[in-house]
């Protein structure tokens, strides 16, 4: 899934961490102790659009942001999509649904 986007031309830089296997041991560890979604409900009253790919790896913590997150919220699975489908594949990226949330929920 990764090296279909960061090891291609479809979104290879040679600057990205990503890209180049820069990746280091210690890189992640600034996470480690970090509970991601600790503050998520404090997004509240925002509304909040979550969209993930049924394929991606990363789906779960689309979900358990959704399910700690206060109303309103919206959740899409996108059938089929892995986590970098939704960077550049514009066939499947809700660009109506997400339109149409922000026009809801958003003023100027």
């Amino acid at each position: 899934m990764y090296h279909a986007y960061y090891k291609t031309d479809r979104g290879y830089h040679p600057r990205s961490v990503n890209s180049n296997g820069g990746w280091t041991v210690t890189n992640s560890l600034s996470f480690m102790n970090m509970p991601l979604l600790t503050y998520v409900a404090e997004i509240a009253p925002r509304p909040m659009l979550v969209i993930a790919g049924s394929e991606a790896h990363s789906r779960y913590l689309t979900e358990d942001a959704y399910a700690a997150a206060a109303e309103p919220k919206e959740i899409m699975i996108i059938d089929g999509a892995d986590h970098v489908d939704l960077y550049d594949q514009l066939d499947v990226i809700p660009f109506n649904r997400m339109a149409d949330f922000f026009g809801e929920h958003l003023s100027v």
